[in-house]
């Protein structure tokens, strides 16, 4: 994420909370850059909300609450947002930052969270998807994490 200005604003999106708890939120706020017209672009990885990823330009509408509210993709990023929770050692802050700096080095960027032991991971188109994926497979395979794709693009999809 870049650095927060005054361009930037919270836009909330609502979601559905499963029968078992999950995600842990009925609400995430993610940070965005005003554009205009009822328009921001997403500048933060969400942890939850899925069908988002950062860079997308998302329609807005301010709520009588006087929340900013998410309503619809309007140009997607081509970003992929992938989310691991971490397994090896716990979870550890240290586990955590090691699985970032590998998946750094194949061209994504992300965060971790203590709280849930998990990574975000926003995968741009020019990463090297491929290896991304072979290696999210091989990690889980070891038990190293569990990963689920949050958005996804074709490209990511045909990344054999």
């Amino acid at each position: 994420m870049t650095n927060i200005s005054d361009d930037h604003v919270k836009v909330h999106f609502r979601m559905d909370v499963d029968e078992d708890g999950w995600p842990p939120a009925s609400v995430e706020s993610l940070w965005a850059v005003k554009l205009g017209n009822g328009t921001v672009r997403l500048d933060n990885t969400p942890w939850f909300v899925r069908g988002v990823a950062s860079g997308d330009i998302i329609r807005v509408e301010l709520e009588d609450d006087g929340v900013l509210y998410a309503r619809e993709t309007i140009q997607p990023s081509q970003n992929c947002t992938i989310r691991l929770i971490v397994l090896k050692d716990g979870g550890s802050g240290a586990a955590r930052q090691t699985v970032l700096d590998t998946f750094h080095r194949l061209g994504t960027t992300g965060e971790g969270i203590e709280r849930f032991r998990m990574v975000a991971l926003d995968v741009p188109p020019e990463a090297d998807l491929p290896k991304i994926r072979k290696l999210l497979e091989h990690g889980a395979a070891k038990e190293w994490w569990h990963w689920e794709e949050g958005c996804v693009t074709s490209a990511w999809e045909n990344a054999v």
